[in-house]
């Protein structure tokens, strides 16, 4: 294992991975190709032969969350490649999300301790490079039989993902899998070449998801400094500006007794800060009355899931409902075009068959 970032035919790390697009529907068509959507953290393998290096989604080494990992998949592996996929922790029950989650500690020896007790593994669905060939101009059809060859017969923590071209497979799996922890479907055209960092591939997904960045949070009426009442949720625009889109309050009581800690190192007086140029939460109108709409601005630096039903303009028509932290996902990450332009109603009742 290593935390050198190696050079394979001509790749080095960092690399941004190529992304998908909320959309209300699977796309039907001979060119397209369907494959699960993995509920874990995405990574790039960079294998030059003997070590193998994990790149997290914003671009950071993630061996030192994952260090049996890194150790297997050096003794598995064929090389020298670059492989594109999917961190997971597989329980009892499907995926375990929240046993990922538990892995970004600061402390060494806790690490270890979870990688022993939940080991992690990988799995494959794209091929950057495999040899001395780079690989990310070639249509995926061709990257994709160059990684059932590279991969065959590969041994475990190392997986390759199922994948289809049937719409009837594609559906089916939309429906079974989600117990399995498994959110949805990824859509990806045969002649796609590998686009680093945009939104080129689809994905369809159980429920109607958006990752937002946190940029402020207000208080319980009269119970300031003890517990809070909401966080305030935003995307940045294309101009890279952080506007306010909602607020989650979806948590128990001692749930918002225990986010005073945690929002305590991000807290700030900088007007510039959060929502310091963007849209803001906003003050006193003839919607709110005599209500206290105050607030408390956070360094834009913490990162959740939410659920939400409708983006009417720019902002989330309900309150949204807090899903999980996303410790993986960088803030500038959260902006507007996760979300596609316009989607009709609600992919929960779309499949709810």
């Amino acid at each position: 294992m290593s935390s050198r970032p190696p050079t394979i035919a001509g790749l080095a790390p960092p690399i941004e991975p190529m992304l998908a697009k909320l959309t209300s529907a699977i796309p039907d068509g001979d060119d397209w190709q369907y494959e699960p959507k993995w509920d874990g953290f995405r990574a790039l393998v960079f294998f030059d032969g003997r070590d193998a290096y994990l790149q997290s989604r914003d671009l950071k080494p993630l061996v030192r969350y994952f260090p049996e990992l890194g150790e297997s998949l050096a003794r598995v592996l064929p090389g020298p490649l670059v492989l594109d996929g999917e961190v997971v922790i597989i329980g009892e029950h499907g995926l375990d999300f929240d046993a990922l989650l538990l892995r970004i500690h600061p402390a060494e020896s806790r690490v270890r301790k979870l990688a022993a007790e939940t080991p992690s593994s990988f799995v494959a669905f794209d091929l950057l490079a495999a040899g001395g060939d780079a690989l990310l101009g070639q249509p995926l059809s061709a990257r994709r039989a160059r990684l059932e060859s590279a991969l065959d017969g590969v041994e475990a923590p190392a997986y390759l993902t199922p994948v289809t071209r049937e719409m009837a497979v594609a559906r089916d799996w939309f429906q079974r899998f989600e117990g399995a922890g498994l959110d949805g479907v990824v859509a990806k055209r045969l002649d796609d070449a590998y686009h680093p960092g945009a939104r080129s591939m689809l994905k369809v997904k159980h429920l109607r998801t958006v990752d937002c960045v946190i940029g402020g949070f207000r208080w319980n009426k009269g119970e300031e400094e003890r517990s809070v009442g909401s966080l305030l949720l935003g995307l940045y625009d294309d101009g890279g500006v952080l506007g306010y889109v909602g607020h989650t309050s979806s948590f128990k009581a001692a749930e918002k007794r225990a986010l005073v800690e945690t929002l305590q190192p991000y807290r700030t007086d900088d007007e510039s800060a959060g929502f310091g140029q963007g849209r803001t939460p906003g003050g006193p109108s003839r919607w709110t009355g005599d209500r206290d709409v105050s607030w408390q601005r956070l360094r834009p630096q913490l990162v959740c899931e939410v659920t939400f039903d409708h983006l009417q303009g720019e902002r989330f028509r309900h309150a949204a409902t807090f899903r999980r932290w996303r410790p993986d996902k960088p803030p500038r990450a959260c902006t507007y075009d996760q979300i596609a332009a316009a989607v009709p109603y609600e992919l929960q009742q779309i499949f709810r068959t």
